[in-house]
């Protein structure tokens, strides 16, 4: 299937990790350094990731100069159904028409019918859409393969990619670990990790974002034990200790600053004006490598605003559960005071 593959002529954007696994940039948007897809060519090879539906021929031709024949592909998993995670999963699951499409149980319904989800992302993106994303296809039904809290995928020769639900950035959010190596998918659970640099950066998108979940997500990924970190935006990371805890660090000095900004006042630009002043020095620039363009797009996965966005969204949730409980509790109270009158 793939022998004959000389790894020292491969093309640009495929980047060999050992252990028959390889990162592919994707090419979203036509730009490098945002979204990696990564190959683990085992005996049954499998795709964690496609990126776009744009990303799809890219993709498609990687795994081409890679030896994985349009028939040899066995299984496409995605961490959660975001547009650039899974935008393609329609077009790649066309183009390897045996491969079966894995992905948590809430995201299921949305790969086999997209139109909500696109009409969705239409409101939020626009005529940026199809610039951005493109159109994710409805995959048949019957190929696709829901998992919930735990679930494997069988890689052949014993080695397998172990699923954990990980909520938190996305309520359809999961993370991977390959048996064989101790890798582990992270998608955007720790965030965007910016490879020139080591920053870790939150991606907190609504109206999924939740703070407790999400740091629920980064205690089970701790307790894994992981040897290394794939990260979806960009790249294998081997510091994973230090990366967590970053990542951690990060989700509460956003939150807290969002916290502060809407305590001055409720108005969302102002939160996002205040919270861009706090963050800006907390990150290296941009590399010279990373095109204005490409970090334009990275700043629409991960930007102030988005990000602003889903803490303050998250932030209404939960005054609103302390109100419903606090008005539930007196209405209660006064039911027993008058019942003992």
């Amino acid at each position: 299937m793939h022998d004959d593959v000389d790894l020292n002529a491969l093309p640009g954007g495929i980047t060999p990790l050992g252990d028959d696994i390889f990162a592919i940039d994707t090419l979203m948007a036509g730009y490098p350094g945002i979204t990696s897809s990564y190959l683990l060519r085992t005996e049954r090879p499998c795709v964690v990731e496609v990126g776009t539906a744009g990303s799809a021929p890219v993709l498609r031709d990687a795994l081409k100069a890679l030896g994985i024949g349009v028939r040899d592909l066995a299984t496409v998993v995605v961490t959660h159904i975001h547009l650039d995670h899974a935008g393609g999963v329609g077009d790649i699951a066309a183009m390897f028409p045996d491969a079966e499409i894995v992905v948590h149980e809430r995201g299921a319904r949305h790969l086999a019918d997209p139109s909500r989800l696109m009409r969705s992302a239409r409101m939020v993106w626009g005529d940026r859409l199809d610039v951005l994303f493109g159109d994710l296809r409805p995959t048949d039904a019957a190929r696709i393969r829901s998992v919930a809290e735990t679930g494997e995928v069988d890689l052949g020769g014993g080695r397998r990619l172990v699923s954990h639900y990980t909520p938190g950035h996305a309520k359809h959010h999961m993370g991977l670990v390959d048996s064989a190596t101790g890798d582990l998918y992270v998608g955007d659970a720790l965030g965007v990790y910016n490879p020139a640099t080591g920053d870790v950066r939150p991606a907190t998108p609504p109206p999924d974002f939740d703070l407790e979940a999400a740091l629920a997500s980064l205690r089970l990924f701790d307790g894994i034990g992981a040897q290394r970190l794939m990260f979806s935006h960009f790249g294998a990371v081997d510091a994973v200790g230090e990366t967590l805890a970053a990542a951690e660090e990060e989700l509460r000095v956003w939150v807290e600053a969002v916290r502060g900004a809407r305590a001055d006042s409720p108005d969302l630009d102002h939160a996002v004006a205040m919270v861009r002043e706090q963050v800006r020095d907390r990150y290296a620039p941009a590399p010279d490598t990373l095109s204005a363009d490409s970090a334009e797009v990275m700043e629409v996965l991960s930007g102030v605003h988005g990000n602003v966005s889903g803490i303050a969204h998250w932030l209404d949730r939960v005054a609103a559960d302390q109100r419903e409980a606090a008005e539930t509790g007196s209405a209660g109270e006064a039911g027993g005071d008058s019942g003992r009158g």
